[in-house]
C-alpha cells in the first residue's frame, strides 16, 4: 500500500508518516519504481496501532515502543502494559477536564462581566485575583 493510501486509511498526514520514519519509530517503508514508498500488511498494521495509541493520547515514544513490541509478536506484554497504564492515562484526562471546566466558569464570569459594561481592564482578572475574592 502506497504512503496516500496508508495515510487515507489511518486518518493521518502522509507527512506523519514521514516523520515517524524519520524518527526510528518505524522502519524505512520499501521503495518502489519512482522512489514511492510501499508498506506491506504488517506495517500498515504496526502503524494503525501506533496511530490508535496516540489517539488515546500516549507519548509517541511509547506508542511507537509498544506498536513495536506487538509487531514483534510481544502483544500480550503490550496488553499488560496498556492495563497498567490506562489507570494513570484516565487519571492524567480528568485533571485535564476539570482544568477546562474551570477555564470555561472563568470565560462565563468574563462574558457576564463585559455584558454587564465593565471594560476589559476590569472584566479580565488574574487568577491569583479570582482566588483573593
Amino acid at each position: 500500500m502506497q504512503i496516500g493510501a496508508l495515510a487515507r486509511r489511518l486518518g493521518v498526514s502522509r507527512e506523519t508518516l514521514r516523520y515517524y520514519e524519520r524518527e526510528g519509530l518505524l522502519p524505512p517503508a520499501d521503495r518502489r519504481s519512482g522512489g514511492y514508498r510501499q508498506y506491506d500488511g504488517e506495517a500498515a498494521e504496526r502503524l494503525r496501532l501506533l496511530v490508535a495509541l496516540r489517539q488515546v493520547d500516549l507519548p509517541l515514544a511509547q506508542a511507537a515502543t509498544l506498536a513495536t513490541a506487538c509487531a514483534a509478536g510481544q502483544c500480550e506484554q503490550v496488553s499488560e502494559a496498556l492495563r497498567r497504564e490506562i489507570p494513570a492515562q484516565r487519571a492524567r484526562i480528568a485533571r485535564q477536564i476539570e482544568e477546562l471546566h474551570h477555564v470555561d466558569d472563568r470565560l462565563v464570569l468574563l462574558a457576564e462581566q463585559l455584558d454587564a459594561g465593565l471594560p476589559p481592564q476590569a472584566a479580565i482578572v488574574l487568577e491569583e485575583e479570582v482566588h483573593r475574592v
